[in-house]
């Protein structure tokens, strides 16, 4: 069978690598993969072996959104790494019969100079952001050489515009990132309604956004019909937990935060894709998994934050790319009055949400439109399989 180099660029692409690269293996492809930022951590959990050592830093390969972001990876060192990791698929190129990537421009332009055949699934790019896709050059050029042998696109409008553009077929099959939590979970007996808080991933800015999380909920009413469950990853333990709250007035208690006058907030770790489909609303400061989220027809209010990666900047163009369905109340980011404004929106989606039928089906219209059903990694990876000798 086919040597396949996976190449992709960021924490939400090295999750959608990892997925088509299982899908692949089980087709019996040999598969290596090469994040050209970040540990590339999706791979190592999916068993997928990584072409060299890899490295993480501190904005997670996005400090693009910011000209601050764009200093700390230079200081950091990242554009040297970024050559380096190039400077690695230059000398192995040879050993893979396909370059598949999952990712932006820069992995389109190293995958364009190994001279090998490729296939892209363009994540990072979507029509909706503008009505029309415009491509950063010179990626347009690099997609129409025939070294590109399929590109696949993350919604039905951008496979239209970009096969009207590019000249060529582009074409949507789904989103494989959607497919870890499309698969359903037993469903949990309750008469509460439900809120999941999904702060991010990347330290530090994960500690910044929980502080901002956890002063939003205690601006909440407290209530016995609602509950919140807060999806927390592995890298941010008890002890972490316990003195970052501590600092809010709060304190963690056999996995649950708790504060004098506000609802308390149940801890879940290693439970993501339960607390997302189990909930009726989402509150979130985070880039794919609000996106996941959206896929699974569930109305999202977010909360912008300090960055490096979600900022006002960053959540208005999640709302360009995600539709409808995500809400961002006024204000200046971490400011007392945006998060006043918040609890108050919040509220009114959780009611919404229980007498609403309309933003229901808006919610389920919108998330078929924008990511697609799932399979998504399936199919793309057949139609991967077709395109090797």
């Amino acid at each position: 069978m086919a040597r396949i180099l996976l190449l992709s660029n960021g924490h939400g692409e090295d999750l959608s690598g990892a997925l088509l690269a299982q899908e692949l293996q089980q087709q019996g492809h040999r598969v290596q993969a090469l994040p050209l930022v970040g540990l590339g951590s999706a791979y190592q959990k999916a068993g997928v072996p990584l072409l060299g050592r890899s490295h993480e830093f501190s904005t997670g390969g996005i400090g693009y959104t910011s000209l601050r972001g764009r200093l700390t990876e230079i200081f950091q060192g990242q554009v040297l790494y970024l050559l380096r990791r190039l400077t690695r698929l230059l000398r192995h190129r040879r050993r893979f019969d396909l370059i598949l990537v999952v990712g932006d421009v820069i992995p389109v332009m190293a995958a364009w100079l190994s001279r090998r055949p490729v296939a892209t699934y363009l994540v990072a790019y979507s029509s909706h952001y503008e009505g029309t896709l415009r491509l950063p050059w010179p990626c347009a050029t690099l997609l129409k050489s025939r070294r590109f042998k399929a590109v696949y696109s993350r919604d039905q409008r951008t496979a239209e515009d970009l096969s009207r553009q590019l000249q060529r077929s582009v074409t949507f099959l789904g989103n494989p990132f959607m497919d870890s939590v499309l698969t359903a979970d037993a469903p949990v007996p309750s008469s509460t309604q439900r809120i999941a808080l999904l702060p991010g991933s990347r330290r530090p800015e994960l500690e910044q956004n929980l502080q901002q999380l956890l002063l939003l909920i205690e601006l909440m009413p407290s209530s016995p019909i609602c509950s919140v469950d807060l999806a927390l990853v592995s890298s941010l333990d008890d002890n972490s937990l316990q003195r970052l709250s501590h600092r809010s007035g709060w304190h963690l208690e056999n996995s649950v935060l708790e504060r004098e006058g506000a609802r308390a907030i149940n801890v879940r770790r290693g439970a993501f894709r339960a607390v997302l489909q189990h909930s009726d609303l989402v509150i979130g400061m985070a880039g794919t998994a609000i996106e996941q989220a959206v896929g699974l027809a569930k109305p999202v209010l977010q909360v912008p934050g300090q960055g490096p990666q979600f900022t006002a900047a960053f959540a208005e163009a999640q709302r360009r790319l995600l539709g409808p369905t995500v809400f961002c109340a006024n204000g200046e980011s971490g400011s007392r009055e945006a998060l006043e404004e918040t609890a108050e929106l919040a509220m009114a989606l959780l009611d919404r949400a229980r007498r609403d039928p309309g933003l229901q089906q808006q919610c389920r219209e919108e998330a078929k439109w924008r990511l697609g059903e799932a399979g998504g990694g399936l199919r793309m990876a057949a139609a991967i399989d077709a395109l090797l000798p």
